[in-house]
């Protein structure tokens, strides 16, 4: 196409040659373009949720914060000195956090809960316990009670192949067969009492026969007698804070701290934090956190969350929104929202769970630090404690939320924790039974770049459609489309004309 421009108009050299190109135009170049238009835009959108669905965010989103604001400066070297809060753990796995967390636990909180776990399959017809947690517990048992290297004896053999038993009756039988070996077998009594017991009554009979046993098998001073001795106290502990003799499974705890200082990787200062809030004993709870809640030591669900407790229940009585609203917080509310932001920073799913947004299930025998499972554990034992503080709860609605302002997105780096580790759901699928929807953080929610594709794939598809089944129709619409696109470039011209000199345009014509 021949184009004949006069520039003497001005700026109107680009509005003429779109004019005549528009008029030229037939319907099958407008049935072509949006045809193109859709496909090109549906590739994207299938690109885009390929990649979201395997790396959890945009493509076009990463590479945006990744390449492009590093070069406007916008965005901070994940190298830089002082990245973290000095509130950070300081562990020696500093460069390995998903390693950290990403590690089952053994999560020791009540007595036979085989029993229970029997009990609940039998009303609801559900099983409660998965086979990778119920194998994780087997591994334990055998490592713990039996010990790698030591020569196994026949009653040991036994027991190691009834640890390994699914069958509840099973394993029981094995226990009596082992007792049948030899009366002294401890682990045997010890297995009774979580299976076949019915009664804590009737466990802690067991556990007390067993703790008999263990102590006179303890001469020979082996690494499995002092496990055994240790499991079996815990379990007493257990047993007598269940049946409300608190203050006696109090003292049980500090002497089993006090004698096994060492054994604090099995985490027996929970269990003491839960039986001293069930006594109301606050001072003792703090005491206990002034010692466990150090920068230097490893963190847990049981630890932040009953700092923020304490916390929250010296304002939580007299905390009003509105209030604090129009005055602003005082000092000891922002203590309180602070230890409550610092909380959910390190497992943000517990909140749903005290707040009852999500149902609770039994726990698992297993838990993964920052995970679903020990939200699902922590609250579990701990949402009566949180209900007995008035207004707690009332406190946590209100500020738990708060925390993912402040916490950078994307999850590149954290606030006063590490950023959480996104192996925690995959982990939490195999600890916690498939019935119990999983929570995830953070919740994968479409992008903005993939709801603009899929709206914009949409939309020229179905540009497309009418323009296939009305093209003249369509084609005018486009025609009137451009021409109002084009005519302020019209106007602007007609305004530079008067303002130039006619050599001006009579120069621009000959360059």
């Amino acid at each position: 196409v021949q184009f004949t421009v006069n520039f003497d108009h001005g700026l109107c050299f680009f509005v003429l040659p779109a004019s005549v190109f528009l008029n030229t135009l037939t319907p099958k170049f407008y049935v072509a373009l949006t045809g193109t238009s859709s496909l090109i835009s549906g590739l994207i959108l299938i690109f885009e949720w390929w990649y979201f669905r395997k790396y959890g965010t945009s493509f076009i989103e990463q590479v945006s914060v990744s390449h492009l604001r590093p070069l406007l400066g916008g965005v901070e070297s994940s190298s830089t000195t002082g990245l973290f809060s000095s509130e950070m753990s300081v562990v020696s796995l500093r460069h390995q956090p998903h390693v950290i967390y990403c590690l089952p636990w053994n999560y020791q909180k009540t007595c036979y809960v085989y029993s229970a776990h029997h009990r609940y399959t039998w009303v609801t017809g559900k099983e409660p316990l998965t086979y990778y947690d119920m194998n994780l517990s087997a591994q334990d048992h055998q490592t713990f009670f039996t010990g790698d290297t030591q020569q196994l004896r026949p009653e040991d053999a036994v027991m190691q192949k009834a640890w390994r038993e699914r069958n509840p009756q099973a394993r029981i039988r094995a226990a009596y067969q082992a007792i049948e070996m030899n009366h002294e077998c401890a682990a045997a009594y010890v297995l009774l009492a979580e299976e076949e017991a019915t009664t804590i009554t009737e466990a802690e009979r067991l556990f007390k026969q067993a703790l008999r046993i263990g102590k006179n098998g303890l001469k020979y001073n082996t690494g499995k007698d002092i496990n055994l001795l240790v499991y079996i106290k815990r379990r007493l502990a257990m047993c007598a804070r269940k049946l409300g003799r608190i203050k006696e499974a109090v003292k049980m705890m500090r002497d089993l701290m006090k004698e096994f200082p060492l054994l604090g990787m099995l985490n027996i200062h929970e269990n003491l934090l839960e039986a001293l809030l069930e006594l109301q004993a606050y001072a003792d709870v703090q005491a206990v956190l002034a010692k466990y809640d150090d920068i230097s030591l490893p963190k847990s669900a049981t630890i932040c969350y009953t700092s923020a407790l304490l916390k929250a229940r010296a304002v939580s009585d007299k905390f009003s929104p509105e209030a604090a609203s129009r005055r602003g917080l005082s000092t000891a509310e922002m203590n309180a929202v602070e230890a409550i932001h610092r909380a959910v920073e390190f497992n943000p799913h517990v909140p749903k769970y005290l707040l009852e947004m999500k149902s609770l299930i039994l726990p698992p025998e297993h838990i993964l630090k920052r995970g679903d499972s020990e939200a699902v554990a922590y609250a579990f034992f701990h949402l009566q404690h949180w209900k007995r503080a008035e207004g707690a709860l009332n406190l946590l609605h209100c500020t738990w939320e708060g925390t993912f302002r402040i916490i950078p997105y994307p999850l590149e780096k954290g606030h006063l924790f590490y950023p959480y580790p996104g192996c925690t759901e995959t982990a939490d699928r195999e600890l916690l039974p498939s019935f119990h929807e999983v929570s995830v953080y953070p919740k994968k929610e479409l992008p903005f770049f993939i709801l603009f594709t899929a709206g914009l794939c949409s939309f020229t598809a179905m540009l497309a459609m009418l323009t296939h089944q009305f093209p003249e129709l369509m084609g005018v619409f486009a025609k009137a489309f451009f021409s109002t696109l084009f005519a302020p470039l019209g106007f602007f011209a007609d305004k530079m004309e008067s303002f130039m000199p006619s050599s001006f345009w009579h120069q621009l014509t000959r360059i």
